[in-house]
């Protein structure tokens, strides 16, 4: 009797989930036996954590069970650390002792590990700025904003005071594309909801400001429509600052590169992405660091990579005259759709279909504002307010991979539009874990110049 074929998944984002799901609709269960490799047990619907920061939705039901979407696959929770693509072996540590990792060997490899909040080697960022790119980064956000306005209202009425009390009422957040505008746009909406909380602060005091480098906010969208969200947080009294970064952070004070100083206990930190770190530790070609993949996603013959860890061709665009193709996007829309053709790419190694090159013309971005506020981008038609809403909340329905959590998080959203809003703090995580380095495991692979080029 031959032994199947071990098809490796390296990553339970939307890229492996998908690609999972294609690999046990083709691949009869005697043909391969199919692993994938992921931190934690489920898929992070990440669009929606800014509505579980906002405490819209409940944590939970933004995560997509892994064991119940690929009953075929057998589950490893851990970190691929290292790959060794000649000797065709995966290295999972498992977090209990870096002494003792697993060494795991494949016939077929998709390494799709996602992204990291993008980090720079900014004095004081690394132990202060908060991410919400996971679970537990976006329920740790939330509750420490809540923490931080208890802590000032139990502060008191004297003067000596008064400078604590300005630092626990002021909010920064770096990073006005999607994730950093969504979240301060509606947690601040959500803050002013539950304002009879506290008895001595008034909650319109509470100073919000969002900055970037950028010279717009949501570029991607376009100039009419990041206007449009640039106004409506303007209007709510949010100061947005482009073209201003920090520069450092002491102790409770953040240094802004317009040489102005902000008193404050709170960083959010969501200045873009940047390909999971494995991917610098493999020796192979990478783009802006993203792995060099071809149109059919492949590295080599037996290694495939997608997502936001992958630079995928973007057919879809005309190739400049005096430039390479350009690559897709880092997004879920695209990490999806690769996703499901990789799936298939893998199977037609088995002999089972043909493999074909991706492409796929982007649908359009969406970003809810809180409220009634929302812009929307579907197909190119630029889309405001309660249209706009519409459009977001069905995307994102649509694009949960689960019926079970589209049903809990709809309830949610029913829930929400009925019921007083929640205004507890759970703190059911520690500051040292929800820091960026720690909840998204930035610090666990070797380095880059550490590991022997592959050729």
């Amino acid at each position: 009797m031959v032994d199947r074929q071990r098809v490796v998944i390296v990553g339970g984002g939307f890229a492996g989930l998908y690609a999972g799901k294609k690999l046990e609709k083709l691949l009869p269960a005697s043909t391969a036996e199919l692993v994938i490799v992921s931190p934690t047990d489920h898929l992070t619907y990440s669009p929606l954590l800014p509505d579980v920061t906002a405490s819209v939705l409940e944590p939970r039901h933004v995560a997509v069970s892994l064991r119940q979407s690929l009953p075929r696959h057998r589950l490893v929770v851990g970190h691929v650390t290292s790959v060794d693509v000649e000797a065709k072996t995966i290295t999972i540590s498992r977090g209990e002792s870096d002494a003792d990792p697993q060494v795991m060997s494949y016939d077929r490899l998709l390494l799709a590990p996602g992204s990291v909040t993008r980090r720079f080697p900014i004095p004081g960022v690394a132990e202060s700025a908060r991410g919400v790119k996971t679970i537990t980064e976006a329920a740790f956000v939330r509750d420490h904003l809540v923490n931080q306005l208890d802590a000032a209202d139990s502060l008191p009425d004297d003067p000596r005071f008064d400078a604590e009390r300005a630092e626990r009422m002021t909010v920064v957040a770096v990073g006005a594309g999607y994730t950093g505008t969504e979240i301060v746009a509606q947690t601040q909406r959500w803050l002013k909801r539950v304002a009879d909380r506290w008895s001595k602060i008034d909650v319109d005091d509470v100073k919000w400001l969002l900055i970037d480098v950028a010279p717009a906010v949501l570029p991607e969208l376009g100039p009419r429509l990041g206007q449009y969200a640039l106004s409506a947080m303007k209007a709510r009294g949010i100061d947005v600052r482009l073209g201003v970064s920090v520069a450092s952070v002491e102790g409770n004070v953040i240094n802004l590169t317009d040489d102005t100083a902000v008193p404050s206990r709170t960083l959010i930190w969501n200045a873009g992405i940047v390909a999971n770190p494995l991917m610098g530790t493999l020796g192979l070609p990478l783009e802006r660091g993203r792995l060099v993949v071809d149109a059919q996603m492949k590295v080599t013959d037996d290694v495939w990579a997608v997502g936001d860890a992958a630079a995928v061709p973007d057919l879809a665009k005309e190739k400049p005259a005096d430039g390479p193709q350009p690559v897709t996007p880092p997004t879920a829309q695209h990490a999806q759709r690769q996703g499901t053709a990789v799936g298939q790419n893998i199977a037609a190694s088995f002999g089972i279909g043909q493999a074909k090159d991706y492409v796929h013309k982007d649908l359009g971005l969406v970003a809810d504002l809180g409220g009634l506020t929302a812009v929307a981008k579907p197909l190119g038609v630029e889309l405001t307010g309660l249209p706009a809403k519409i459009v977001a909340r069905g995307y994102h329905l649509f694009a949960l991979p689960s019926m079970a959590n589209r049903v809990r998080v709809l309830t949610d959203w029913a829930l929400h539009a009925v019921l007083p809003p929640q205004a507890v703090a759970l703190n059911q995580t520690r500051s040292e874990d929800a820091l960026i380095s720690t909840a998204q495991n930035t610090e666990i692979y070797p380095k880059a110049e550490d590991k022997p080029k592959v050729g």
